[in-house]
């Protein structure tokens, strides 16, 4: 019984702390979602380009749609090649780095660094965008406004993934990869990290949805944070923590995603996003590999327990899984107030937060213990070394 509880005691502990901030960070986001920026500062908007994404049209062409007064649209590549024909929307800048900053740093960093060199003077935001999200009208006014506020030096939306499937009936649900379900998977495991966000300093910036202030872009000296970096969101980050600076959510600006994926590709892309993070930022790896290990290691207790016929072990399993399914219902429920042009996917696969919550819960040990080696990542192409310079 001793390895019993070594691996329930804990987790029972990590499961009830774990709902304690719920309250509050709905509080926070229906506040933000309610209020009226005073203010628009002129902005550009940089979205990098490297290649085909889904719907990749539709999705610049959302950003060129957004309800700001002034702002301009910057699409930013290494080459003209790396921009598909008929993409482009009417209202966009082109700029192409061709390769500048080559001394380091990943081709995205070095595309982005490039941009803002080339953003209008007058812009006094600066917003960035992922290829493979489409935005919603409201997304850079919700980027802009907690920039005003004392102390913020950067705001941060997510991503929510929304993926375009058929539904469970079907066989193209389960087939060609099981790409169907494995997009939902997806969905549900990346949520935890829109879980994290909320009220007070936010414990990193997501580079898909995130704004700075000109100004503070070049006093917090992101750009010598940026050299040599592979991730612009967590260098980014670093340079907000040295400077003193907080990161504030802006629920307003989640940033849909429609892409689906296959099995192997979920499994390489949730290790390449846990790799970045054991590097860039192991505060937040080590902390979840542990929690991870005695959430996972007591659910594999409390079901040999089981069919050992020990009762009490089916009652500690509950009380481990049902916070974690309520945290997976209640991040759904959020995230269709703050997207509600897509109350529909909610209504379809919301519940898909709450039962696969157990589930997502082995495939982030699978992500943190498969991140724990190596030290290079694959990303559009091209093969990267992770390594910190600040």
């Amino acid at each position: 019984m001793f390895w019993y509880w070594f691996f329930v005691g804990p987790a029972l502990l990590l499961a009830v702390l774990s709902v304690r901030n719920a309250p509050g960070r709905a509080r926070y986001i229906r506040s933000r979602l309610k209020e009226t920026p005073a203010a628009f500062p002129p902005a550009t908007v940089i979205v990098p380009v490297k290649g085909e994404d889904y719907g990749l049209r539709e999705n610049l062409e959302a950003l060129a749609s957004l309800d700001y007064p002034d702002f301009e649209l910057m699409v930013v590549a290494r080459c003209a090649a790396d921009i598909p024909a008929g993409v482009l929307p009417a209202r966009v800048r082109v700029v192409l780095a061709h390769g500048a900053g080559d001394g380091g740093g990943s081709e995205k960093v070095q595309n982005l660094a490039v941009a803002v060199r080339a953003s209008r003077i007058s812009s006094q935001v600066l917003a960035f965008a992922d290829s493979d999200t489409r935005v919603t009208a409201g997304w850079l006014r919700a980027l802009a406004a907690p920039l005003s506020e004392q102390g913020v030096g950067a705001s941060t939306g997510y991503r929510w993934f929304l993926p375009e499937i058929p539904g469970l009936a079907s066989a193209r649900f389960w087939t060609s990869g099981g790409w169907g379900f494995w997009g939902l998977l997806r969905s549900v495991w990346d949520a935890v990290c829109a879980g994290m966000l909320g009220a007070g300093n936010c414990p990193f910036a997501w580079g898909g949805s995130m704004a700075i202030l000109k100004s503070t872009y070049f006093e917090a000296k992101v750009p010598d944070y940026w050299r040599e970096a592979v991730s612009d969101d967590y260098a980014l980050t670093a340079a907000m923590r040295a400077g003193g600076l907080r990161i504030a959510y802006a629920p307003g600006a989640m940033a849909p995603s429609h892409e689906t994926i296959t099995a192997g590709g979920f499994f390489a892309w949730t290790r390449r996003q846990m790799l970045l993070t054991r590097v860039y930022c192991p505060r937040l790896w080590w902390p979840g590999l542990v929690a991870h290990v005695f959430y996972a290691g007591a659910m594999a207790a409390s079901v040999v327990a089981l069919a050992r016929g020990h009762r009490l072990a089916l009652a500690a399993l509950a009380v481990q899984l049902v916070p974690g399914m309520w945290k997976g219902y209640e991040r759904a429920r959020l995230a269709r107030a703050c997207l509600p042009g897509h109350a529909r996917w909610f209504r379809r696969w919301g519940w898909t937060h709450t039962v696969l919550a157990p589930v997502a819960t082995w495939l982030w040990l699978i992500a943190l213990a498969g991140s724990a080696f190596g030290d290079s990542i694959e990303w559009r192409g091209r093969r990267y070394r992770l390594r910190r310079n600040w």
